[in-house]
């Protein structure tokens, strides 16, 4: 019944062209660094990008997002260089998607939440995120169902029923909500196994790294525990949650990796992956990594904590650890890299805030970190368990 696959798991790398639009107050400028992000994304997927289309437009267009015009200027350049796949910076509606698909046919079309759902179901490895992200897919594509198949015109008959029964698409529809509410009853299950290992890790201080994707959490978190955690220069290569002991000084803590955010991060993967955030929500301190070599940092620190927001987690204890200051580029400003360093400390560190400098992947700045670390874990734990100050 479900003809189509949920993602594509094609050999050979497919080709594609990238669709963004400048709206409301949006300059040219943030929309090019949105769009290399997305291109970004579709190398991560495995798809060469060949061209990138902006169009300018106070509101996208309802019918096609960019409009009749810009759609056929596409199309023709799609047609003549036989690209794979459209990727639409923005999420689609179904209604757009569907005139889409009818002026530009045999070609996929993605919106960017749909390719961030295809690259999460490629990353997932443990049999819990494969869950996560397969809800997540089955609730982004419900509303988007007569979209999808091919064969969703088709009637069918069947044994009792009068007339011609029912259509393909209610089965296909009651087929995914079925499987939405099985799945549902899964991560339940799995959710209350994972708060039993959570609650069975003693009473360890937690730390917890969050930040935008591709950050560097992953060797931060390799640095610190002396272990082997997957690093790759990829959006999204950790997606289930790493835990390991750190000892610090003779005092144990645990710290956590958890999945990284990203602009306009479906909403759907954000409830599906409620439980591996769930990490952070019941951590004790947050390091909050931030790729400051990165030109548009400020929009990442701010996008984390939005979300950070949304999931009740705004309100820890927050180190903000500056990564990657190896990367920092000095000669557009006609400053020296501490100046640089110095400005931004001053604009973000706050009473309740501190602000460290680090790069992990040339282990500059660690002996601070861990410092500052220490100090901060040290006086949770004082505070928590008073009795125990002699292991200091």
């Amino acid at each position: 019944m479900l003809e189509k696959k949920l993602h594509s798991t094609a050999l050979e790398p497919e080709t594609c062209v990238l669709i963004g639009l400048i709206q409301g107050r949006e300059t040219r400028e943030e929309v090019a660094e949105h769009l290399e992000e997305l291109a970004f994304l579709a190398t991560t997927a495995d798809a060469i990008k060949k061209r990138t289309f902006v169009q300018s437009l106070g509101r996208p267009d309802t019918r096609t997002f960019v409009g009749s015009g810009k759609l056929q200027e596409i199309k023709e350049y799609v047609e003549e260089h036989d690209i794979d796949i459209l990727i639409f910076d923005d999420e689609l509606t179904p209604t757009q998607l569907r005139n889409i698909e009818r002026e530009i046919p045999e070609r996929k079309i993605l919106d960017r939440p749909n390719l961030i759902l295809d690259i999460f179901a490629q990353r997932a490895r443990t049999a819990h995120a494969k869950t996560q992200v397969e809800l997540a897919q089955y609730q982004y594509l419900l509303p988007r169902l007569t979209n999808m198949w091919t064969h969703l015109q088709k009637q069918k008959g069947g044994i009792g029923m009068k007339g011609p029964g029912e259509k393909e698409i209610e089965t296909d529809r009651r087929i995914i909500r079925d499987r939405i509410a099985h799945l549902k009853k899964e991560l339940t299950a799995i959710d209350k196994q994972m708060a039993t290992q959570r609650g069975n890790r003693g009473a360890l201080v937690r730390v917890a790294l969050v930040g935008y994707t591709n950050a560097g959490k992953s060797t931060l978190m390799t640095l610190m525990s002396k272990s082997d955690v997957f690093v790759e220069n990829k959006l999204f290569a950790t997606l289930d949650t790493t835990v390991r002991k750190v000892v610090l000084q003779n005092l144990p803590f645990l710290v956590s990796d958890t999945v990284g955010f990203i602009r306009k991060l479906p909403h759907q993967l954000i409830e599906s992956f409620k439980s591996t955030l769930d990490e952070t929500r019941e951590s004790d301190l947050l390091l909050h990594v931030v790729d400051v070599s990165h030109p548009q940092f400020e929009d990442h620190l701010a996008i984390v904590e939005a979300t950070l927001a949304e999931i009740g987690s705004n309100d820890k204890h927050t180190m903000i650890v500056f990564n990657k200051v190896d990367r920092i580029k000095v000669e557009p400003f006609g400053s020296t890299r501490e100046d640089i360093m110095d400005g931004i400390r001053e604009r973000f560190e706050r009473g309740d805030r501190e602000v460290i400098f680090i790069s992990a992947k040339e282990k500059w700045g660690m002996e601070e970190l861990r410092e500052v670390i220490f100090e901060a874990v040290k006086a949770i734990h004082v505070k928590r368990y008073p009795y125990h100050n002699f292991l200091y």
